[in-house]
This record gives C-alpha cells, sequence and structure tokens, in this order.
C-alpha cells in the first residue's frame, strides 16, 4: 500500500535503504521499491536497453516506465521504445518538452544544442522529466558506476534532493559485461545503435561513436567539457 510520507522521512528512509541494500542484487533492490512505494514508483528508460525495465517487469508487471522523447532521438531509441512497449509486460509512458524543436527554434533560436546545450538539456530533458515524475514517490534509473567517474559513486538507492524523491540504482553495481550477459540470457531489447559504435545512446546531434580506450560516456556532448544532461545532477 503507498503512504504518503514528509521530506525527511523519506529522505531518511533513501539513505539508510542505500546503506542496508548495497550489497543486495538488483532483483531484491527493485523489490523493496516496489513494496514500499507500489504505484508510486516508476522506471526511466532512455531506450539504450530495456534490461532495468525488464528486471523491474519480473516483480511489479505492468509497471510504469517513463520515456523522454526529446524530439531529437536517433530512430533506433524510438523503434526500441515502441517494441519495449509492444513485447514486455510494462507500460511505457512517453513524456515529450513543452515545446516542439521548430518552437523551440523560434524561440530560442536553431541548433540551441550547439549554442547552448545545459539549456537545451534543462527544456527538453530536466523540466520535463520533473513534471512527468509528479506523481511518483520514487523513480528508478540505469545508472552504473562504471560508466563514468561522475557516476562512480551512485548509491543503489539515495535522496534525489532536486526532485524531493527516492531515486533507485538498481544496477549501479553492474559492469557492462554483466548487462550483455543478463541482455542475452533473458532476450533483452537492446539498442541497435549499441552494436554500431556507440557506447551511450543520448540525443542524434550530441552523441558520436566512442573511440579505442574511451569510457562509455565520451560519445556524449563530445569536445564541450559536458558529461551530464542534468537529469542526474
Amino acid at each position: 500500500m503507498t503512504v504518503t510520507r514528509q521530506t525527511d522521512e523519506l529522505r531518511a528512509l533513501a539513505e539508510r535503504a542505500g546503506r542496508e541494500l548495497e550489497g543486495a542484487s538488483a532483483t531484491e533492490i527493485l523489490t523493496w521499491a516496489v513494496d514500499t512505494f507500489g504505484r508510486k514508483f516508476c522506471v526511466t528508460s532512455s531506450m539504450e536497453d530495456a534490461v532495468v525495465a525488464h528486471l523491474t517487469s519480473r516483480v511489479r508487471p505492468g509497471v510504469d516506465v517513463v520515456f523522454l522523447d526529446t524530439g531529437y532521438h536517433f530512430p533506433e531509441t524510438i523503434g526500441t521504445r515502441d517494441a519495449v512497449a509492444a513485447v514486455m509486460d510494462v507500460n511505457v509512458i512517453t513524456l515529450t518538452p513543452r515545446r516542439t524543436v521548430a518552437e523551440q527554434d523560434a524561440a530560442y533560436g536553431p541548433r540551441l544544442h550547439e549554442r547552448d546545450p545545459d539549456l537545451c538539456c534543462r527544456l527538453r530533458k530536466v523540466e520535463p522529466l520533473r513534471e512527468g515524475l509528479t506523481g511518483y514517490t520514487a523513480w528508478a534509473t540505469g545508472l552504473r558506476r562504471d560508466e563514468s567517474p561522475t557516476r562512480a559513486n551512485t548509491p543503489v538507492v539515495g535522496w534525489d534532493a532536486a526532485r524531493g524523491k527516492v531515486k533507485v540504482s538498481p544496477i549501479a553495481r553492474w559492469t557492462q559485461d554483466d548487462v550483455d550477459a543478463y541482455a542475452a540470457e533473458h532476450g533483452v531489447l537492446t539498442n541497435p545503435l549499441l552494436t554500431d559504435g556507440y557506447a551511450s545512446v543520448g540525443c542524434e546531434p550530441c552523441t558520436r561513436r566512442v573511440l579505442a580506450g574511451e569510457d562509455a560516456r565520451a560519445g556524449r556532448w563530445a569536445g564541450r567539457g559536458k558529461t551530464e544532461c542534468g537529469l542526474h545532477d
């Protein structure tokens, strides 16, 4: 049963769970989240892969999976979203920014992502997600510690101060090999771009293939000194 909790109580709950569940499996972490928050818990997915969505669907069939359609996605990403909605026992919810790309171009000028990528990310990702998560108390992400130095300290359960919500990262301790093995064992959908030189898939204008020896996030906003979109700040 979902219970409304005050912010201080939720923060303490998240911090305690982060400590107690550090050594738990992804399924155990998700079971805790589903038992604790019920329908006030959702999964967010960039549709780079559907591993966390699949893991959660085994614990809570029909779980809400929230996807941000920025208007700049690769066709392969939209195709992955559609395939996940068609074949997995989840409820895919697509969020969109308040402005279309054309409306944003009219308001801010064309190719804002080149001139001010932080603002573009805020308008097309951060603000839509904040609004889209309003009805939830906790959300799950696919963040992993091995992806980049900025994610090395990701807790399996933490407090999302920016949104006042509990943030669950059930595969934080996984490696890319773990993800690949789980996807292969369970036939989980993955974005086709991952087999075409892309190690991390974001918006098309701001994503490139990675080079040998680069970390998984190196292909995002390459050459700009930017490593995150703001969703996980």
